[in-house]
């Protein structure tokens, strides 16, 4: 069997009733391309998936959903005691099987967690639920086995009750060993995610060295670049093949270059002494530039905080990529998709992202193996 198929992987959205979404259940293929008209909620499934991958991590409600009315679906009523809210969840494939996470979030008149699943099957091994509004918990009960079939305590409810399981249950009985193994396999998987949305504007200029890794605006870009050329040739002879592809006129090299002041620049080598500054690029050139070195690198490079108590090659990663067509032309789109289908088939990678409605990407990506387009349209529910 394929070791890869075995890596906690996120393979089902689902948005019970979350912002334009009710009872919405996506399957999350290797790639897969969110497309509609505006409206449709693209971005609105892309910040729920990002929303898990930061509870995930350990954020708090108030970091995950800084605005937590405009997730509540429209129409909504509240109830007598003035509460609306949202359900949200996804399921996990990998070594403990399909594990499932269900989220029930109160929005007004404040954000909590009212109630929280983790389970597998038809087995629950951890619910939660608000008993007494006054207070600032939750009650929680996990699976234990053995003498003691379930373990009851009180859980913050502005945190994922999941991702505190490994600092609860001792892993004595072999119920809590299958708690702790579906609850890790929950938390690799939604902390394994990078969230990038290029901005052409803030990458024109020069950077200075940091810590060299890529972060979400990609303003920095010159500076991972710079990284990337000295450290991974091989990557880097990729990125190079990728520039040739979607960038005008002759490439023989994607560079940077350390300046006098101490800053870095990146250029586009043309040949001989002829060079052009990424500053003066389209606004579709340096999206297309940097979205090809996200697909490229490894969550060393990247902004972002996986489990690195588990080995990278036990972690399968994740792109969030909202706007993935914004700026490209057509050319660009297929050989940023073809890119994409190479790397999440031969590497731990998936990518999740949204494209404009009726768009080449949209079009193109129906054509390339391993790519799934959900059409908002018409696929809203399942």
């Amino acid at each position: 069997m394929d070791a890869s198929r075995s890596l906690p992987t996120v393979t089902e959205l689902r948005l019970a009733a979350f912002g334009t979404h009710r009872g919405a259940v996506f399957p999350l293929a290797p790639v897969t391309l969110f497309a509609g008209p505006g409206g449709s909620g693209k971005s609105t499934a892309l910040q729920a998936y990002e929303a898990l991958a930061r509870l995930g991590a350990g954020d708090c409600l108030e970091e995950a959903f800084p605005d937590p009315s405009g997730c509540v679906p429209e129409g909504s009523e509240a109830d007598a005691e003035g509460r609306r809210g949202f359900r949200i969840g996804c399921t996990v494939q990998g070594p403990a099987g399909p594990v499932r996470l269900d989220l029930a979030l109160q929005a007004e008149p404040e954000l909590r967690i009212v109630g929280e699943r983790l389970s597998i099957g038809e087995q629950t091994l951890l619910a939660t639920a608000l008993r007494d509004p006054g207070r600032s918990t939750v009650q929680a009960a996990w699976h234990t086995g053995g003498d003691v079939p379930v373990t009851r305590a009180p859980l913050p409810d502005d945190l994922l009750g999941t991702a505190l399981l490994p600092l609860r249950v001792a892993g004595r009985t072999e119920g809590q060993l299958k708690v702790l193994a579906a609850a890790e396999q929950m938390v690799v998987a939604l902390r394994s995610v990078y969230v990038c949305d290029p901005q052409p504007q803030r990458m024109r200029g020069r950077v200075t060295v940091g810590a060299g890794r890529l972060r979400r605006g990609c303003d920095n870009l010159a500076e991972v670049l710079l990284r990337t050329q000295s450290e991974c040739a091989i990557r880097y002879r990729e990125l190079v093949a990728a520039a040739r592809e979607g960038c005008a006129g002759p490439v023989e090299t994607v560079r940077a270059e350390e300046l006098a002041d101490g800053t870095v620049r990146a250029v586009l080598g043309r040949g001989g002494e002829r060079s052009t500054p990424l500053g003066r690029l389209g606004d579709g050139e340096l999206r297309y530039l940097a979205l090809a070195l996200v697909l490229l690198t490894g969550d060393r490079v990247l902004a972002m905080d996986p489990a690195h108590e588990v080995p990278e090659a036990l972690q399968s990663l994740t792109f969030l990529l909202d706007g993935f067509d914004r700026c490209l032309d057509t050319r660009q789109s297929r050989s940023l998709l073809e890119l994409a289908a190479r790397t999440c088939a031969r590497e731990n990678r998936r990518v999740v992202g949204a494209v404009g409605e009726g768009s080449a990407a949209a079009a193109y990506a129906r054509e390339v193996a391993g790519v799934t387009v959900v059409d908002l349209s018409r696929d809203r529910t399942t």
